[in-house]
């Protein structure tokens, strides 16, 4: 007999398809301690939650004969990641059983902002029939932006299509055509901010989209328009939203989630043209089922020795592909991580050229770990090993290998290009050893970088005072520099620095290093 522990609440439905596996006791016990749940976790095989239970690195050393956790729901922050993949036990997610709710819920807001329900509910309730105050708008030929073109976006497309809107959105991880068939007109994202009447936000949160919306969107966007975000908390800049929305410089806000919850005491809940919701994206009777069930199949899965569709760490490889390729497996993945936090534009292709002797063998599995490493800075925890080629292809991202004999520089690299519709940028990557991975060319750049932890890169004019420049910013701002690293082609012409720091640099210091003169771009990357 295999011992299940349910240690949050989880749907009947998927309690009853645990409760048909003869071979399975599965033990139901919610509001566990830590200490509670380090105690008891040693004798089971498999461990279903939710976001309450905390899955430390304690409770996994505890853990002696743990296959698998189960996390019923797509984030997987309350999980040791770490641990539970040196110690062999598989974590799987439902990315998709919330898919439908959160499309859904999305609309359900648009629609409630545009025609003023909730003011109008409450003005009913008190006694009042005041039609002409809630005035509303259509949706009907208006035009929507889509920010992050990934499942929910997509399922928000087609929904918005049926209210006869025109639909752009902004998302590089996927190409044009991919769009196209889904009936979406791929723009800049300048130009989303100036043509769209409704803007709704559907990417995850990280250092690049953290208050991805600020003054400057704000400030592109038309009187009429309306913002909704059911996404993440943190993609906007609250205090920038509620100073545009109460001078009017846009129509309207609906959110579902906030920087800080629960927002009791927001300033924006304060203000009539805000629609809020307390974080009910994911909350339909439906998609908990779909979660429960969803979670049982792949922990039923896992024990049973079977593929399972949402690994999200690393399913093990061969001791001997692991002995020939483990460091460039993870070479590969920081570079395609690295590439997608710095490229401009809409990825359509990614060239690989394989250089030097020790690529005469299948090359499979470094191509893999490359468009896993590519695509988890959009995707996060979505993203595995198993999956990650199925994304590129669905996503319209072309990808070709060539194999080629060393330069001379190296014995053997990988020389990774990412090729978009305003350019392409090639990275060059090494290791010196098992463990000394390095970033050795940024485009005609030579470089010597350790690709790990807080990094800057910056574009700037070769010329005397720009290394002390941008050291003096970062000190005054007490941010320590761990590592740096500078390149060029010419004396006098472009150069690039690749900083390395000891924690995340604020949004506001990258603008004020951007804003100065000889700098021609600057990006934030965490690896």
């Amino acid at each position: 007999m295999m011992r299940v522990l349910v240690s949050d609440s989880l749907s009947q439905s998927g309690l009853d398809l645990l409760a048909k596996e003869a071979d399975l006791k599965v033990d139901v016990e919610t509001n566990l301690a830590s200490d509670e749940l380090i105690d008891r976790i040693g004798v089971y095989d498999a461990l279903i939650i939710r976001s309450a239970t905390k899955v430390t690195a304690e409770v996994i050393d505890a853990a002696k004969q743990l296959k698998v956790i189960g996390r019923a729901g797509v984030g997987v922050d309350n999980i040791e990641l770490d641990a539970a993949t040196r110690h062999g036990i598989l974590v799987v997610n439902t990315p998709t059983g919330n898919t439908i709710a959160a499309a859904e819920h999305t609309m359900t807001t648009m629609l409630a902002l545009s025609r003023n329900i909730l003011p109008a509910g409450i003005s009913v309730r008190n006694g009042e029939w005041t039609r002409s105050k809630f005035m509303g708008v259509e949706l009907y030929g208006k035009t929507l932006g889509i920010i992050g073109l990934g499942r929910i976006g997509a399922q928000v497309a087609h929904r918005a299509q049926a209210f006869e809107m025109e639909i752009i959105a902004y998302d590089p991880y996927i190409s044009a055509e991919a769009a196209e068939k889904l009936g979406v007109h791929l723009v800049k994202r300048e130009d989303l901010f100036k043509r769209a009447d409704y803007i709704s936000l559907h990417t995850l949160l990280s250092p690049e989209t953290y208050y991805s919306i600020s003054d400057a969107e704000l400030a592109l966007m038309k009187p009429e328009c309306r913002l909704i975000n059911c996404a993440r908390g943190g993609l906007i800049d609250e205090a920038a939203l509620y100073c545009a929305l109460k001078e009017g410089r846009i129509a309207g806000a609906a959110l579902d989630v906030f920087e800080k919850e629960p927002a009791t005491g927001n300033p924006l809940l304060t203000l009539d043209n805000v629609l809020a919701t307390p974080h009910l994206g994911a909350s339909t009777a439906e998609a908990q089922i779909h979660v429960a069930v969803e979670v049982v199949h792949q922990v039923i899965n896992a024990l049973r020795g079977l593929p399972v569709t949402n690994a999200v760490n690393q399913p093990k490889i061969d001791w001997q592909t692991l002995e020939v390729f483990g460091p460039y497996l993870t070479l590969a993945e920081r570079i395609g991580s690295f590439q997608a936090q710095i490229v401009d534009g809409q990825i359509s292709e990614i060239q690989i050229d394989y250089r030097g002797d020790l690529f005469d063998e299948d090359v499979t599995p470094i191509t893999v770990a490359l468009q896993k490493g590519l695509l988890t800075p959009v995707l996060q925890t979505n993203v595995n090993y198993v999956n990650a080629p199925f994304l590129i292809q669905q996503r319209g991202i072309r990808i070709t290998e060539t194999k080629t004999r060393s330069d001379g520089n190296f014995a053997n690299s990988i020389a990774i290009t990412v090729i978009t519709d305003g350019g392409k940028r090639e990275i060059e990557g090494t290791t010196f050893g098992q463990q000394d991975a390095r970033i050795v060319r940024i485009d005609q750049h030579h470089v010597n970088v350790k690709p790990e932890g807080y990094m800057i890169l910056i574009s700037n004019q070769d010329q005397p005072g720009m290394i002390g420049l941008i050291g003096t910013i970062l000190g005054h701002n007490h941010i320590n520099i761990a590592d740096m690293a500078v390149g060029r082609s010419r004396i006098g012409e472009h150069a690039v620095m690749v900083i390395n720091v000891d924690s995340l640099v604020p949004r506001d210091v990258i603008q004020h290093i951007a804003n100065q003169d000889q700098i021609f771009f600057v990006k934030q990357v965490k690896l």
